[in-house]
């Protein structure tokens, strides 16, 4: 009899069962690699689509929904003194224009001069309609926070700003605590240092038992370089730490900035790579379950070749929309920090 049972655990393990395989199947093959590349790659480089109408400040980590017929998009800006967030809004995707500021510096609080957010729970299915999901009477945004003045300085944290308002240019609100600390007793090894930019998206299937799911960047005091590690939640206000290691890491440099999109039965994780090679570029991973990843080991999907990218190509928002492929991107180069796009389909200017 047991050998019987030995061959039925056998076989599930090897074909998956139906409801469960997906948690068995952890590696992705070459050829599903291959698939997710060709679907989501952008060889037709647009060009810069926004800048910050004040032209000496730089701008940063993009991120595009579509709310009633328009799009919009939160980028960060840093003047100096730190980060601060702001809204844009297009009827095209191409063609953008500043609506305004939505989280702003404060006065002796623990983010007072770092507030980088990020709009959480945008629909993630590939080709979808991208809207924002309302959730507890609110919309939510993380942000990188901390207290200390210029570019990423100090310790920084995750905190959480909720709004009523999704498009218009007003202040959301943003609680006293951070979700996630370095200085956390739980923080793990990768992350006891700094935290930076965080993606939430919800996991109605629950892979990790949650039904949030947080993807952050963060380095450690004894591993110098930055990985994506996960944090889940039930209600979005309480988070743990999920796992002991981070989901993607190269041991060197920076991976960071993850972005989701659900392709089929595929999760797929854009984000950017720097300096473990030289300068900054896009790369992704897939995965069936949100928590084992494989690493796509081929060409970047970008990398610097213009001349207003050509330092770095990096940070990355990428949808599908009428059969095209947009693939927004933080360049920086000769016209200074901008927010780029390259494209599945040359587009005319």
């Amino acid at each position: 009899m047991k050998g019987i049972w030995a061959l039925v655990a056998g076989a599930l393990l090897f074909f998956g069962c139906k409801g469960t395989n997906t948690s068995l199947k952890r590696v992705v093959s070459p050829e599903e690699m291959e698939r997710i590349y060709s679907e989501v790659k952008t060889p037709f480089k647009y060009g810069v689509v926004f800048k910050h109408p004040d032209s000496t400040k730089m701008i940063d980590s993009p991120t595009i929904f579509r709310e009633k017929d328009t799009w919009y998009m939160t980028y960060i800006v840093f003047d100096g003194q730190g980060y601060e967030t702001w809204l844009a809004h297009s009827d095209d995707l191409l063609n953008w224009e500043s609506k305004g500021k939505i989280l702003s510096f404060t006065e002796n609080t623990w983010d007072a001069n770092q507030k980088a957010g990020y709009v959480s729970l945008v629909q993630t299915e590939w080709g979808g309609d991208y809207s924002v999901e309302h959730y507890k009477d609110n919309y939510w945004m993380t942000y990188l926070g901390g207290a200390t003045e210029g570019y990423e300085s100090g310790t920084l944290k995750i905190g959480l700003a909720n709004s009523t308002s999704l498009t218009e240019a007003k202040q959301w609100h943003t609680g006293n605590t951070p979700l996630l600390s370095p200085d956390d007793e739980d923080a793990r090894w990768f992350e006891n240092k700094t935290i930076y930019k965080s993606l939430v998206i919800r996991d109605r299937k629950k892979h990790t038992g949650y039904p949030f799911v947080m993807y952050y960047n963060a380095k450690g005091d004894t591993a110098d370089y930055e990985s994506i590690a996960m944090a889940v939640s039930d209600d979005m206000l309480t988070w743990k730490r999920y796992g002991e290691n981070p989901v993607i890491t190269r041991k060197k440099g920076i991976c960071g900035d993850a972005q989701i999109a659900k392709i089929g039965n595929l999760y797929v994780m854009f984000y950017f790579g720097a300096f473990w090679k030289p300068g900054a570029f896009e790369r992704f991973a897939c995965s069936y379950d949100l928590i084992h990843w494989t690493d796509w080991e081929g060409e970047d999907l970008i990398a610097p070749s213009e001349d207003y990218d050509q330092k770095y190509a990096h940070k990355p928002w990428v949808i599908q929309w009428k059969g095209v492929v947009y693939h927004f991107y933080n360049a920086v180069g000769n016209r200074g920090r901008v927010i780029a796009l390259a494209t599945s389909k040359k587009l005319t200017k």
